[in-house]
């Protein structure tokens, strides 16, 4: 399995981080939570990309599903160890099949186990699990586990398809929101109608969106100047607020 050269594009986006560094099940998380009162017994866990939990993008995004009253979680799953700010600038030498040879999906389970395991302890009885990008695999993995109850996945990658469907048919009971768009290397147009063949009619619950003009990793490095990747970025967002509070 690889990832795409869009797996490494992307722009910053402006404002001030709201969340907190906390230590949970000893690992470093980033923690979003509501300002008013929201219930204590889920938890989103915000599974990022490469470039980890210090991109300001996923603290921000973090933020904005706080904000509509979901406590969110973001664990380091990538063990310290993030892609490079500067692999995103033109003319970048960044190697990124060593770095994702250092980061098997095997290397993220440990780390969910450890988290998940913390905020069971602490009460929480309900989890979605949010998978952009790489975390889109763990994101998987989990369902297969059903150790979560709801699975969002946007631009995916590291998936195998149309087998992890197939396996997401058979063994997980956690309703399934794709959002997807039209550049995609790794969730192409063929593997979203794939998608659509196995998925459609999961009893538990199936939603795709797809957004035109958007190209991989518009929902969290999108260049939001661009009228249509806003359009999906924010598409997007709802969509997948709107499943949360159905599901979760």
């Amino acid at each position: 399995m690889s990832l795409c050269e869009q797996c490494i594009q992307g722009v910053r986006h402006e404002g001030v981080a709201e969340g907190k560094f906390e230590q949970i099940g000893g690992v470093e998380c980033y923690v979003a939570t509501p300002t008013v009162d929201y219930p204590k017994d889920k938890v989103i866990l915000y599974l990022i990309d490469i470039f980890g939990i210090h991109l300001p993008n996923h603290q921000l995004l973090a933020d904005d599903y706080a904000r509509n009253g979901f406590k969110v979680v973001v664990p380091d799953i990538l063990h310290g160890d993030p892609c490079p700010a500067d692999a995103q600038a033109p003319g970048s030498n960044f190697d990124l099949k060593a770095w994702l040879a250092k980061h098997p999906g095997d290397s993220v389970k440990p780390v969910l186990e450890k988290v998940i395991g913390a905020l069971t302890e602490s009460g929480v009885q309900n989890i979605g699990a949010l998978g952009f990008c790489y975390g889109a695999r763990p994101a998987f993995d989990l369902a297969f586990l059903n150790a979560t109850d709801v699975t969002v996945v946007s631009h995916p990658s590291l998936l195998k398809m149309p087998e992890d469907y197939q396996r997401y048919v058979a063994e997980s009971k956690a309703p399934l929101l794709i959002n997807s768009c039209e550049i995609d290397h790794q969730l192409h147009r063929e593997a979203q109608a794939q998608a659509d063949v196995v998925l459609t009619g999961f009893a538990p619950g199936y939603k795709r969106t797809y957004w035109e003009g958007c190209t991989h990793g518009f929902t969290i490095r999108g260049d939001l100047s661009n009228p249509k990747v806003k359009a999906g970025k924010e598409g997007a967002f709802k969509a997948t607020v709107e499943f949360l509070l159905k599901y979760l």
